[in-house]
């Protein structure tokens, strides 16, 4: 019978920005199915293609609450990706988020449809169509790493709850049969795949020491890379987040102790996770390009819009400069791809998440490195079948590219 599958409560930025938590149960493909759960953060659906959403009711002294104070919510699959989400810098910000499926449950989806990934297709998903399968919804504005300790004045109405949500999230799916599990695998897009990096060692830590646990980030290597004014635009950001909202208690211990919390979202802090990663990283990564590289800030004259909605739109020289900022992150990867126990999958498209949609991940038509796509090469990451460091040519080398044209919405 096929394995049941959970989805939980996103957080602030729901759409690209989830998490996904896997176990495979006693190492068995088709191994007994878990119990419906009472009051939980997430929902069942054995084979359902569209799980429904769940209240969580938590059971701590604190409740787990979004941004506006409503309970957490979970659901299992459904058809519809909504658009990402990200974080919020300022008290602005995160209010404007508590109205919207960022920052409420009142506002998210009944149901998700879980493709990619989470697909239960084996057409689809190979490797892990049969797994055991939660989705956390995004709702705190911080990849699950704020703290109540910095909430403002009631009348603010603002909750900075991430942190009690991922533990909250973990103690309840430890309690239903994921302190058993053999194998398992954390996992997330954009802000989403920054909290998988964030929690992987804390993950690894709460499982049997003998499973085969791993964290997949997906679009969640985010480059502190100066925009095109010399302006390190994405690192001041970070600093506000971590500011305002208390991160740096998540953030990894021995990258806190030698630098500043906003340092810790980049490189030194992928350097510090001892659990073993891979990054399905586009090196032309389009949120990435309008965020960091080529901010509305940087660019006073006006010249890059065209561009960073259809790279078909980037004059010649505004293909040097993503060529630059390609090669900006290959150089920033080198030494983690040379640990034996990390994966890589940069290709040369202009996408953001790519584990998530079925023409992404895994179908005759979805991008390929060497004749692998994504889902083969995370394959046989995990299972150590081969070896799994796949990178592209520079665009617009790549054929089998699926390239997002942010014109059509």
């Amino acid at each position: 019978m096929p394995a049941n599958h959970y989805r939980l409560p996103r957080s602030s930025a729901d759409g690209g920005f989830s998490c996904w938590w896997w176990w495979r149960k006693l190492s068995k493909r088709n191994g007994p199915s878990l119990p419906p759960l009472q009051h939980s953060p997430f929902s069942l659906s054995s084979s359902r293609r569209c799980p429904f959403l769940v209240h969580l009711q938590i059971r701590v002294q604190i409740q787990e609450q979004l941004l506006n104070g409503c309970r957490s919510r979970l659901h299992p699959k459904h058809k519809k990706i909504p658009p990402g989400g990200g974080w919020c810098s300022t008290l602005s910000s995160c209010s404007a988020r508590r109205r919207t499926k960022l920052g409420s449950s009142t506002y998210m989806e009944h149901e998700v449809e879980f493709l990619g990934i989470l697909s239960h297709d084996p057409l689809q998903n190979p490797d892990f169509f049969n797994w055991n399968k939660v989705k956390i919804r995004y709702c705190d504005g911080s990849s699950f790493s704020s703290h109540p300790d910095n909430e403002f004045g009631s009348g603010t109405k603002i909750f900075f709850r991430g942190q009690l949500i991922w533990d909250t999230v973990m103690d309840e799916l430890l309690s239903i049969g994921m302190s058993k599990a053999r194998e398992a695998l954390l996992t997330g897009c954009s802000a989403g795949g920054l909290a998988t990096l964030i929690h992987c060692d804390d993950f690894r830590s709460l499982l049997p020491k003998d499973a085969n646990v791993k964290c997949l980030a997906d679009a969640g290597f985010f480059l502190n890379e100066k925009d095109i004014a010399g302006n390190r635009t994405i690192e001041s950001f970070y600093h506000d987040v971590a500011h305002l909202q208390g991160v740096a208690k998540s953030l990894n211990h021995d990258c806190i102790t030698r630098s500043e919390p906003r340092k810790c979202f980049f490189l030194k802090f992928i350097g510090k996770i001892k659990t073993p990663i891979f990054l399905v990283q586009p090196a032309y990564d389009f949120w990435q390009i309008a965020n960091i590289l080529v901010p509305a800030s940087s660019d006073p004259g006006g010249s890059w819009p065209r561009c960073k909605l259809n790279i078909l739109k980037c004059d010649s020289s505004q293909l040097e400069v993503l060529h630059g900022y390609r090669n900006s992150l290959l150089k920033t990867l080198n030494e983690f791809q040379q640990n034996p126990e990390m994966g890589v999958f940069i290709n040369s498209c202009f996408v953001h998440c790519q584990t998530w949609a079925a023409e992404t991940w895994h179908s005759p038509t979805s991008p390929r490195i060497n004749n692998k796509t994504v889902a083969e090469s995370v394959g046989d990451w995990y299972f150590k079948r081969a070896a799994a460091k796949q990178i592209d040519c520079p665009y617009p080398c790549n054929p089998t590219c699926y390239n997002r044209d942010l014109t059509l919405g």
